[in-house]
């Protein structure tokens, strides 16, 4: 009976750090080392999400990859062939000092179509869908937050059906997948002009398209 006293009392001890710690909550996968933390989005194609949180002053790193199903270290062949259940991602490692989930949300929002289930442009599967994957509370509030905003302003008619749903495992994708459009710019400007990503954002969101 006391071993099982010592370890509610752990557990209790545990809790209570959890509530104090307001600017990092306690959940799984949202703290980085060095104070910084990370951000989880899912926009179709991810070669074109790379490059609108690259240049964000704050941003550490961004990272192509899969996330949101059950496959374990899927490959990009899987993925697009759809049925792992993943979504083309990315995850981005920023800093909080220097820049605010919400502004990551905003950027987010303008260089998607939010209006369409499991497609996104030319790309069409459940992969392709897009989603906002929180990693803490604060994040899940502020997501939420944003969208509800978003559907009383947003300067199209069809609602928003973009996905608001928890963090899971995150898989990188294959090398020739990271930052692409810098290693490719060429391919990956037919790419985006094929697609008509630029053209159904500017339909969406006018001036603020993409910034």
């Amino acid at each position: 009976m006391k071993k099982h006293r010592n370890t509610a009392r752990i557990v209790l001890i545990l809790l209570f750090a959890c509530s104090l710690l307001a600017e990092a909550p306690c959940s799984a996968g949202q703290a980085v080392k060095g104070g910084l933390e990370k951000a989880t989005f899912a926009g179709g194609c991810f070669w074109c999400m790379e490059a609108p949180f690259d240049r964000l002053e704050g941003v550490t790193s961004v990272t192509a990859g899969y996330t949101g199903g059950q496959k374990k270290n899927p490959t990009y062949e899987e993925v697009s062939a759809g049925g792992t259940g993943h979504a083309e991602s990315v995850q981005i490692v920023y800093d909080p000092a220097r820049i605010g989930y919400a502004k990551l949300l905003d950027v987010f929002w303008r260089n998607i179509d939010p209006t369409v289930r499991d497609r996104q442009f030319c790309d069409v599967g459940t992969q392709y869908r897009s989603a906002i994957f929180y990693h803490s509370p604060e994040q899940k509030n502020l997501a939420e937050e944003s969208k509800r905003l978003l559907e009383k302003t947003k300067p199209f008619a069809a609602p928003i059906v973009t996905e608001i749903v928890p963090a899971s495992e995150f898989y990188p994708a294959e090398d020739y997948h990271q930052h692409y459009y810098k290693k490719n710019p060429i391919r990956y400007k037919f790419y985006r002009q094929g697609c008509g990503r630029d053209r159904r954002l500017k339909e969406l969101w006018g001036a603020a398209a993409g910034h």
